[in-house]
């Protein structure tokens, strides 16, 4: 029975994680792929695509098809914890030496409806939309996209209207309005990016690259919603880590009667 698509490139998918194409190698010509799989030109055909929507390879003018150069990936930190600097609030050590590569767009919309239910109001709700484009200073390379919604009867007529919110961002001006201490909680979920998302984080136009999306919601001691963060970035070039504690129902059972456990 002929190969088909999808065993084809799953075939190749395997060659390529296993290294025996690298990045920059070129994998054998469709007539050739033929040959080997005893398939038709359009089930080659359709496994390279389905490789190439997956982002492991790309075609190449009069090269061919070429195993992808990906960047080398770097972790994201989560340690459930807040941290604060000169500038103020931030939440990730990785992410702390980036800046705004330019000025936030401000605009008055409508909350997404897959934040809706964070914000705790209904879809089609105005509120306050700040975006951000966050990118290291020196090479002014932009590594996420930053969107914050504030509701509409918080923010307006305030300095969280303004472009220039002053020291400490809109965490400490959200804080003198009598909103302290601030509450944070997040979820990092995945998605395809917009065709507006993937140019402004520079993601290759011809290859599928998921966005790693962390949304963040931001709350008063009384449990009001004031902001919700959604920070997108290349799936292909960050990760999310953190570290794993032993919780009180781990406890080994040759642990000491203090709780403590003996090295072996």
């Amino acid at each position: 029975m002929p190969a088909s698509y999808r065993d084809i490139a799953a075939d190749l998918r395997q060659q390529i994680s296993e290294g025996r194409y690298a990045p920059g190698d070129k994998l054998p010509m469709l007539t050739e792929l033929q040959a080997q799989y005893g398939a038709g030109y359009q089930t080659v055909r359709s496994a390279i695509a389905l490789l190439e929507q997956e982002g492991l390879v790309v075609a190449v003018r009069r090269r061919g098809t070429i195993v992808r150069e990906r960047p080398e990936k770097r972790r994201i930190t989560r340690s459930r914890q807040v941290f604060r600097d000169e500038i103020g609030y931030y939440f990730d050590p990785t992410a702390q030496p980036w800046v705004a590569l330019e000025p936030p767009a401000l605009r008055w919309g409508v909350v997404p409806v897959d934040l809706a239910g964070l914000m705790g109001i209904e879809t089609g709700t105005e509120v306050l939309i700040r975006d951000r484009v966050m990118g290291d200073p020196e090479t002014r390379k932009p590594k996420q996209l930053a969107t914050s919604y504030l509701p509409a009867e918080l923010a307006r007529g305030t300095r969280l209207a303004e472009a220039d919110t002053g020291p400490g961002g809109i965490y400490d001006r959200l804080e003198e309005m009598g909103h302290r201490p601030l509450r944070w909680s997040e979820g990092v979920s995945a998605r395809m990016p917009s065709p507006e998302e993937a140019e402004a984080l520079n993601l290759p136009a011809d290859v599928g690259v998921p966005l790693l999306r962390v949304v963040r919601v931001t709350a008063s001691p009384t449990g009001e919603v004031v902001e919700v963060n959604d920070t997108r970035m290349s799936a292909e070039e960050f990760e999310i880590g953190y570290s794993i504690r032993r919780h009180t129902t781990a406890r080994r059972p040759d642990a000491d009667e203090d709780g403590d456990e003996e090295d072996h």
